[in-house]
């Protein structure tokens, strides 16, 4: 039984801050920020709106698109770093208010690796035939851990949610290949203060990030026994356009391949790439039958990627 996508949801918050904005908090520049990061503005959500609200959002959207209900969902993973709380998990939060009674949940933390490591766990159940239908959301609200006078990261950083509904699919679709990583040594390049302020070594990630994320993307590629031009369509971790490009080189395919939403969403963690996904999905930029490769990294340090064929 292969494992694939049912649905694809997302949810941003409305408010949007921009670069100007942040000159007039930080000392950085429109110019700066677009060079070097690829990010002109990114959405915030408002103290009334917490982590829960936009994974419910997003999950209620997802599975609209999947055509499936709550009492048929059988477990809900969400991967995230900024919980409402320390608990209980996002995943009860979002069932309670889906009624989504007849289903486990929990949550994932593995930063912005986070929804690799949701859709690679839901495989492993669906394949063993032990659930059928299985909810992942990818959320963050990142705007409250962001130190907002540290120029260096406050310019990254967004707010939202993106959400899929995994289960059967026929036996030409669905995940093909996945691989998981994590690096402990890097804990200190990428991490919470006691503070609950994100604290980023930036010269140390970009250099992890720019090797892994190239080196991801071709494993999962090889592992199924295909080449580079057999990928059409790449969705990298929205982090910094620079890695992205790097990842796109790695697997020498033209820049309309790659999905590219960091310039109006910024990094938003463990939601970047599904909220990429479930857009390239509604606009019909990703069609039946193709090969779509994900790739992401995160605090830990934490990686992973995943190669799937689109399609029921």
């Amino acid at each position: 039984m292969n494992a694939g996508i049912l649905g694809t949801g997302h949810f941003v918050p409305e408010r949007i801050l921009t670069n100007k904005d942040l000159e007039k908090m930080v000392d950085t520049s429109d110019e700066w920020i677009r060079t070097r990061t690829g990010i002109e503005e990114r959405r915030i959500a408002p103290d009334e709106i917490n982590t829960s609200d936009m994974a419910y959002e997003a999950a209620k959207n997802a599975m609209e698109e999947a055509k499936v209900n709550a009492d048929e969902i059988d477990l809900i993973l969400v991967a995230t770093v900024t919980g409402d709380m320390g608990f209980p998990s996002v995943a009860t939060q979002i069932q309670e208010r889906l009624g989504a009674f007849k289903s486990a949940a929990m949550d994932l933390s593995a930063a912005c690796a986070g929804f690799m490591y949701g859709m690679v766990t839901a495989k492993q159940f669906i394949e063993s035939e032990t659930y059928k239908n299985i909810l992942i959301v990818g959320v963050e609200k990142l705007s409250k851990i962001t130190n907002w006078e540290d120029r260096n990261t406050c310019v990254l950083f967004g707010d939202g949610a993106g959400a899929v509904v995994m289960g059967p699919v026929s036996d030409n679709r669905g995940v093909l290949s996945f691989e998981l990583g994590a690096d402990g040594r890097g804990i200190p390049h990428l991490y919470q203060t006691e503070e609950d302020l994100l604290y980023m070594n930036g010269r140390e990630v970009f250099k992890f990030a720019v090797r892994q994320m190239g080196e991801s993307a071709l494993n999962v590629v090889e592992k199924i026994g295909l080449t580079k031009n057999d990928v059409d369509y790449l969705i990298p971790h929205q982090a910094n356009i620079r890695i992205m490009e790097a990842a796109r080189e790695k697997l020498e395919i033209p820049k309309e391949k790659m999905s590219k939403k960091i310039h109006k969403y910024g990094n938003t963690s463990a939601a970047s790439i599904p909220i990429a996904l479930s857009e390239d999905v509604k606009s019909g930029t990703i069609k039946d039958g193709n090969l779509v490769v994900l790739v992401g990294f995160g605090g830990g340090l934490t990686w992973g990627a995943v190669a799937f064929r689109w399609g029921k």
